[in-house]
Order: structure tokens, then C-alpha cells, then sequence
């Protein structure tokens, strides 16, 4: 995984508000598409889901190791981007605009994000002073 300059709890926030903005669009924008309502509010739901069990700082219940979490976030950038088309709601301007919107927004997120946590950086910042050590003694 990378280190991308998004801290770990910035991007489990942004997920947060992602999801609710997600449930609260339809109602907010008026979609007048049933399939976009409701697929709104689904992968609102399940955003909002992996979120909270995905291990990190933002987490309820750390069960969705970083590494799942990672391409987990990219399924959801295809699904968040194709959602309009395979759902047939693209002739529907707002929640198309949204959902393409969040999906590029998400990818941006996800490949600036710093997934490793302290403790995983730590081991490599000591092996590296080691691996110095031995080409001299």
C-alpha cells in the first residue's frame, strides 16, 4: 500500500460524509428516478458499513483489515461511475452528476491515501538503520 499524503483518519471521515451524503441526496435533490433513490441510499448504507468495521482511527469495529478496505474502495469507484448507466437513471442529470462526481472523488481520495498505520511504519524504519549497519562491520 501506499503512503500518499491523505492521513488514514481524514480518509475514513470523508467516507463518512460521503455515505450520508449519499442517503440524504435523493431527498435533497429530488431525484425523480426510483432506481437512483434507492441505489443512493444502498451504497450510502454500505459505505457507511465498511466504514465503520474497516480497521483504522474512524473505525466501530476493526473487522475489514486495511488491505480489504483498499480494494474495496475501488470496486466502489467503478460501481459509483457505472451505476447510472447499468441503473438506466443517466438521462437523470442530478444523481448522475453525483454519483460520477463521488466516484472520481473517492479515486482521488483512495490513491492519496496513507494507508499504513504508525505500527506498520515502525518496523521498516528500524530495519533500515540495521541494513546500514552490516555492510560496515
Amino acid at each position: 500500500m501506499r503512503d500518499g499524503p491523505i492521513p488514514l483518519l481524514a480518509h475514513g471521515v470523508v467516507e463518512y460524509l460521503a455515505a450520508a451524503a449519499l442517503i440524504v441526496a435523493p431527498f435533497l435533490l429530488s431525484f425523480d428516478s426510483g432506481a437512483a433513490t434507492a441505489l443512493s441510499i444502498v451504497v450510502g448504507v454500505v459505505i457507511l458499513a465498511i466504514a465503520a468495521a474497516t480497521e483504522g482511527p474512524t473505525s466501530l469495529v476493526n473487522q475489514i483489515p486495511l488491505s480489504a478496505h483498499v480494494a474495496l474502495d475501488y470496486v466502489l469507484v467503478v460501481v459509483l461511475i457505472a451505476l447510472p448507466f447499468l441503473a438506466g437513471f443517466s438521462g437523470e442529470t442530478a444523481p448522475t452528476v453525483m454519483f460520477i462526481v463521488l466516484g472520481i472523488a473517492h479515486l482521488l481520495i483512495t490513491i492519496g491515501t496513507r494507508f499504513r498505520t504508525d505500527a506498520a511504519a515502525a518496523p521498516r524504519a528500524k530495519t533500515a538503520p540495521q541494513a546500514e549497519r552490516s555492510p560496515r562491520a
